[in-house]
């Protein structure tokens, strides 16, 4: 009797997608070079079409993705849309060149455009920065696309109307309001979305140096498309051979790891007990100093406003006196110059003052014990393993060998969750990494009932440390969370710092073997749901409390161990 073969699902047809566009992509970095219209290129765009990622929205249908659009843009270097030619290259002294550094908002990497065809984009923090790059290329590839086919008539031998008049707006010195409408209306008509629409995106992306930038990036996604088509002159993304050498081999991380651990050892720190957390360089510090610092400038400390205050823009002189204020009692900020983005602190607890700070070690504490308090801004995807792998290894001086008295590591950070809202906390028990078998429980310091009484929603379970935030769609994660795996929610660190701790701990044994571990998220979006994924905005002051929250349990654990 013959069985029925099970139809395929959406969740498997998606994580076969993933797994095509991250071999594809380790494919193209070994080969070198491809094009987005060739074969590679093909390949790349139909399995992102295939998985229509959450993030990207309309992706797969004929009107123009603008939510999508924005979030790419934040991530690539401003002006990509006019470069023929982009190159991944690794650092190769670019700096020390007359370019200057051309740097996303969203995304800390340097960029350079070499010319008005070639931009090159510099990769120093591992594999999950190119596919993270490669991803958003894609997209704007996909809508580019879209373009063209919309405006090239007859065989490709002529244009629309409404391509023509953009392009003669676009192309004019002087430009009117006026103008400006009309070309908005004829850039709807060629994007299938209403005015309204075209509007509102068009006053997202505005400066005050390019008030037209949306329809130049427009102008340009079509152009370079639409010569593609009729000339023959490919766009062609290509990886230095300097790169393609030095990814894997830790240059980086290892660099920022000796210069840290250097100044460790010059401060006489090595050998107290030293807790490693990575978070943004401002909530521990703040946590640590501001009620202190500011306690003139605020009635009410105890509230969260003082922490609102600091997190506004306008208030850079109240952060101003928390930096002196806990530069005064211990802190050493090393502003990062290896090339991995990431800046630390490191707080004394020992040179802290009589009443500067919030928080006390237990009374009789001998200067020995009292702890070294070691923060490092976010690391990005793989990049986690590069950096702590590196930290966690001895200090070598010759033949002897320096071991770094490691007490806790503790991560916090932005998070999908898969049940709740922004600004919800996930608790993990476990890590699993995407498209592999590769899991890592562990014991984690904090629980659900340390976050209880604060009126959100506290998750604890299983979270899934995912490729590329743009890899995801509802089929996927609706698997992920319905399933007996329990998973809460999805970022892109956590096996990565993991693996890092648990070779350094239990295979390598250069630190102590019950290091402990804390992790704990707050909810960036919920992709589950339409209208909350990252491409919808930030937290705003959304990710205060949580923030605050999660940097005290942290905190109040270090001081009372």
């Amino acid at each position: 009797m013959a069985t029925e073969v099970k139809q395929t699902t959406r969740a498997q047809e998606s994580t076969n997608a993933i797994e095509r566009l991250y071999i594809t992509m380790r494919h193209l970095l070994n080969r070198g070079f491809y094009k987005p219209s060739g074969v590679s290129g093909n390949a790349l765009r139909s399995a992102l079409l295939l998985l229509r990622p959450e993030i990207y929205g309309t992706i797969a249908e004929d009107k123009a993705e603008l939510n999508g659009l924005i979030y790419v843009l934040e991530r690539l270097p401003e002006g990509i849309e006019e470069c023929r030619f982009i190159n991944l290259t690794s650092d190769e002294g670019f700096s020390k060149s007359h370019l200057k550094p051309i740097v996303p908002p969203k995304r800390r990497r340097n960029c350079y455009r070499i010319d008005d065809e070639q931009m090159n984009i510099e990769i120093t923090r591992g594999r999950s920065d190119i596919y993270d790059i490669l991803t958003h290329l894609t997209f704007l590839f996909i809508e580019s696309g879209k373009i063209c086919k919309r405006v090239l008539v007859d065989d490709g031998n002529a244009t629309i109307r409404d391509w023509d008049k953009l392009s003669e707006f676009v192309l004019k010195e002087e430009k009117t309001e006026d103008e400006r409408e009309v070309a908005l209306i004829h850039l709807a008509n060629i994007l299938s979305r209403t005015f309204d629409e075209v509007g509102e995106i068009y006053h997202k992306l505005k400066t005050p140096e390019d008030p037209d930038r949306f329809l130049n990036v427009m102008y340009w996604l079509g152009k370079l498309a639409i010569e593609e088509e009729t000339t023959g002159n490919k766009r062609t993304i290509t990886f230095s051979p300097l790169l393609r050498e030095r990814l894997g081999h830790h240059l980086h991380g290892e660099k920022w790891a000796l210069t840290i651990k250097q100044t460790l050892m010059k401060k006489g720190l090595f050998q107290r007990p030293i807790h490693i957390i990575s978070a943004n360089m401002h909530s521990v510090m703040n946590s640590l100093f501001a009620k202190k610092a500011l306690a003139k400038d605020f009635e009410d400390t105890d509230s969260l406003k003082i922490f609102e205050a600091l997190s506004s823009e306008k208030n850079k002189n109240l952060n101003k006196k928390v930096q002196e204020h806990a530069q005064k009692n211990g802190m050493i900020f090393l502003d990062d110059t290896s090339g991995t983005n990431i800046d630390v602190q490191i707080f004394d607890t020992a040179q802290f003052g009589k009443g500067s700070c919030c928080y006390e070690t237990p009374e009789g504490t001998p200067e020995e014990e009292k702890p070294v308090i070691f923060v490092m801004d976010y690391a990005f995807g793989e990049q986690a393993y590069e950096t702590i792998d590196e930290l966690l290894k001895p200090l070598e001086e010759g033949d002897q060998k320096h071991f770094l008295n490691v007490d806790s590591v503790s991560i916090m950070g932005k998070a999908g969750i898969l049940e709740g809202g922004k600004g919800d906390l996930m608790i993990p028990s476990a890590h699993i990494f995407e498209g592999t078998a590769d899991n890592y429980p562990f014991n984690n310091e904090l629980c659900a009932n340390d976050f209880e009484g604060h009126g959100l929603k506290v998750l604890e379970g299983t979270m899934v440390t995912v490729l590329g935030t743009s890899l995801q769609n509802k089929d996927i994660l609706k698997f992920f969370h319905e399933s007996t795996w329990n998973v809460i929610g999805l970022e892109m660190e956590g096996v990565h710092y993991q693996k890092a701790v648990q070779s350094a701990s239990q295979i390598r044994k250069s630190i102590n073997k019950d290091v402990k571990v804390r992790y704990a998220y707050y909810a960036s979006d919920n992709p589950l749901e339409t209208g909350s994924t990252l491409a919808s905005g930030g937290l705003g002051t959304t990710g205060v409390k949580p923030t605050y929250l999660i940097t005290d349990r942290i905190l109040k654990q270090i001081f009372n161990s």
